[in-house]
């Protein structure tokens, strides 16, 4: 959970500095070209296939999860780094929301308080009417859902297919999507490339990995209601960062709001902790 904490911080950060320098979409594409290479290497080592069974639900995932990692991105090169980590965590709320809608889960007591503590929470974040809702906030937002819908994709994918199929065909199939929006929709950086550029681009490209690949280990080896309170403190660590970096202030209203995103969260795994032993939890990849 460590190296999770340190790689999502990074990723939010080496983003925000390569931002000025480079396009997002151009930042997206060289984490996904990373990623086809170190997955690819780590099938070919271990001589493990990587088949996609189910090319439709592969392309489907990838287009929405595609497009919540550009929304994602693009809030942290606008908003204050805590106020986009405390908005992503609003995602298992709207898996919670989407299962019950498209896979026809049970909707119970603690699972309806997740959603409710989480939409209130985003309200106490946002503030709607005061100078701290944005544009941008709401396309954080977005993202959040898109990530939801990603997981559900997830869930049903990995029936049939291994964590490192699914891995190799996202960052595969986002690849030459991010490189044809670039083509697309080119801008001008604000700044040129420089050397500490290159040490923020090969921070995307690895921490984009090892974030998920600890995450993934610490569920594996630990129960979920144990491991995603810890991943929680990312909001913390990625605020005090916000705030030694760039001077972003500490606001009490982003900590309160997040508590009650966190506290639904964690009412939920508490309650499906005593009724059954818990799956991992679904996360973006």
């Amino acid at each position: 959970m460590a190296g999770a904490l340190l790689s999502f911080s990074a990723t939010a950060i080496a983003v925000r500095e390569l931002a000025p320098a480079l396009v997002l979409f151009d930042i997206l594409a060289a984490r996904a070209a990373a990623g086809v290479a170190i997955v690819g290497l780590v099938a070919l080592s271990r001589r493990r296939p990587v088949p996609a069974r189910r090319v439709p639900l592969h392309l489907a995932r990838n287009l929405v999860h595609w497009g919540g990692n550009y929304a994602w991105s693009l809030g942290v090169t606008l908003l204050p780094l805590a106020v986009v980590f405390a908005l992503e965590f609003t995602t298992p709320a709207w898996v919670t929301l989407l299962a019950v809608l498209i896979l026809r889960e049970r909707l119970t007591a603690s699972r309806l308080a997740a959603v409710v503590l989480g939409f209130l929470g985003v309200l106490v974040v946002l503030r709607p009417g005061l100078a701290a809702l944005q544009p941008a906030s709401l396309v954080v937002l977005g993202s959040a859902v898109l990530f939801a819908l990603t997981a559900v994709a997830t869930k049903a994918l990995t029936r049939t297919e291994s964590v490192l199929s699914i891995l190799f065909w996202m960052n595969l199939i986002q690849l030459p999507l991010n490189l044809a929006a670039g083509r697309l929709f080119p801008a001008v950086p604000a700044v040129a490339f420089e050397g500490r550029h290159g040490l923020a681009l090969a921070a995307v490209c690895v921490a984009g990995l090892t974030s998920h690949w600890c995450l993934t280990s610490a569920y594996r080896r630990g129960d979920a209601i144990l491991v995603m309170p810890l991943d929680f403190l990312r909001i913390p660590l990625i605020a005090l960062l916000g705030w030694r970096l760039y001077g972003e202030p500490l606001d009490p209203w982003l900590f309160l709001g997040a508590g009650l995103i966190v506290g639904g969260i964690v009412w939920n795994l508490a309650a499906e902790a005593r009724r059954r032993p818990l799956a991992p939890v679904p996360r973006r990849a």
